[in-house]
């Protein structure tokens, strides 16, 4: 476990220069096409992924890609860690996220956001923040954008009860466009609330959309169903790869 924090320690130490590095180099996207930003941005993204093969020891292996729909999507994604909100891009021509309103305060960082025209939010705001996320996913999705949302709203450690919301099914009602699942373990190997990195086999896995112009009860409870019964196999596997790893489990991953 030493040698796993000493791994953790310098990934985190290079993770920050390395989006200061790419940061200045995607500064002459702020006056191109915002296709050039999110060029920019996946690769920043393939580069975090070779620092943790390189430095951690976590491959990182994505299944199903091939069920990935063209055109204007929802794309729903079981949230486990920070990663998946930096690692999902490549896989998309046009997405956008829901993002706290206050990042865009944030200096350079805040015109990054804004010109890769992501949907801000107050989320004090309550029932009109869930209003103005509908509003503007369905505007942007007929403009053949993909939206990248997670059902249950923030970050849930593996093996935590679903917590689902109902603002999935609203947005997919209302968008007329299929919805992709997406399944994964990544809080196994960056798990949140700690620096620690640990070494196995992260896994995505892109499931069988879902066709629109299901009720919104049925939508809810089937996306739920799939999501997380892949989640559960993707966490087994991946647990019972940390057991041979180093012996156990760890705890932070679980918490």
């Amino acid at each position: 476990m030493v040698s796993i924090f000493l791994r953790s320690l310098l990934f985190n130490l290079l993770f920050y220069p390395n989006f200061v590095v790419w940061a200045i180099i995607a500064l002459p996207t702020l006056v191109m096409p915002r296709k050039a930003l999110l060029r920019v941005a996946n690769w920043w993204a393939q580069s975090n992924i070779l620092m943790m093969r390189i430095i951690c020891n976590i491959r990182v292996e994505y299944r199903g890609a091939e069920k990935i729909p063209t055109g204007p999507l929802i794309v729903a994604a079981k949230h486990q860690s920070m990663w998946e909100t930096i690692s999902l891009l490549h896989f998309f021509d046009a997405p956008f996220f829901v993002l706290k309103r206050e990042l865009l305060r944030i200096p350079v960082f805040g015109q990054y956001l804004m010109k890769a025209d992501m949907v801000a939010i107050d989320r004090a705001s309550g029932r009109q923040a869930l209003m103005k996320i509908t509003r503007r996913a369905a505007e942007e999705v007929r403009r053949g954008r993909q939206f990248v949302i997670f059902p249950e709203g923030t970050r849930r450690p593996p093996g935590a009860p679903p917590d689902y919301k109902a603002g999935v099914a609203l947005i997919y009602t209302d968008c007329g466009v299929p919805c992709l699942p997406v399944a994964l373990n990544s809080g196994l190997f960056w798990p949140r609330r700690t620096f620690m990195r640990y070494p196995g086999t992260l896994v995505v896995e892109f499931l069988d959309p879902l066709s629109p112009g299901l009720p919104r009860g049925e939508f809810l409870a089937r996306i739920q169903n799939v999501i997380e019964e892949a989640t559960d196999r993707l966490v087994a596997a991946g647990e019972a790869e940390q057991a041979r790893l180093f012996g156990r489990v760890p705890q932070a991953a679980k918490v």
